[in-house]
């Protein structure tokens, strides 16, 4: 099968959110598609899951649009592999009302929201606008603690045990106690944490080490 790639004027889009449409019924493809066109939004379709994956771009703000029941690799599996991937772009399950329980199931597990056929076309282009507005500050996220890693990643191990404590909420004598070392090197390195993160408060410092455990990226 092959992919049918689509902008609103008929062209590959490569700019912009893009609705991505994954159903192995072409009609169902080219009314979705048609309407997202129609509305000002581009699409991109696809027969099939892998072959979605194949050409799927994940810094590309947007949505998908998954049909649950699909032959060879299903909604579900194609769901459960961009969430492996660490895939943030919102899916919507295209479903009939007998898999609504599916659809909810997909849900627990992060599916952004389940449309049930016959798909009500103002409710479809509502779910996608909020879709992309819910992309595009998923996506801000992701690059603001891929930014912090880098600089949490800097940090030498002794810079490290006083971030810790400090956001711990700890006093400079504290630490020194703890780590036997003077309060005057605990404020060098202090200084040398706010500089290297970049924060320009503690609160600020805080919220950038809350930041990395939501992505599972701070060290223990």
């Amino acid at each position: 099968m092959t992919a049918d790639t689509v902008g609103p004027e008929g062209g590959r889009e490569t700019d912009g959110p893009c609705a991505y449409v994954v159903d192995d019924i072409q009609l169902n493809r080219e009314m979705m598609a048609g309407l997202l066109g129609s509305a000002g939004i581009a699409a991109e379709s696809f027969a099939s899951a892998r072959q979605f994956l194949d050409a799927f771009d994940p810094d590309r703000p947007g949505c998908i649009l998954l049909d649950i029941r699909m032959p060879g690799m299903s909604g579900l599996d194609l769901q459960a592999e961009l969430n492996k991937r660490g895939v943030v772009v919102p899916v919507v399950m295209i479903t009939a009302h007998a898999d609504v329980p599916i659809a909810i199931q997909a849900m627990r597990e992060g599916a952004y929201e389940f449309i049930e056929k016959p798909v009500d076309n103002a409710h479809l282009l509502d779910v996608v606008r909020r879709a992309f507005e819910t992309c595009a500050e998923r996506l801000r996220e992701q690059a603001e603690r891929v930014s912090v890693k880098a600089r949490y990643d800097i940090l030498s191990a002794r810079e490290l045990q006083v971030l810790e404590a400090m956001v711990d909420g700890r006093l400079n004598k504290q630490i020194a106690f703890d780590l036997g070392i003077s309060q005057r090197t605990v404020e060098v390195h202090r200084a040398n944490v706010m500089e290297k993160m970049q924060a320009r408060s503690l609160a600020e410092l805080v919220r950038m080490t809350i930041r990395l455990g939501e992505g599972g990226e701070r060290s223990a």
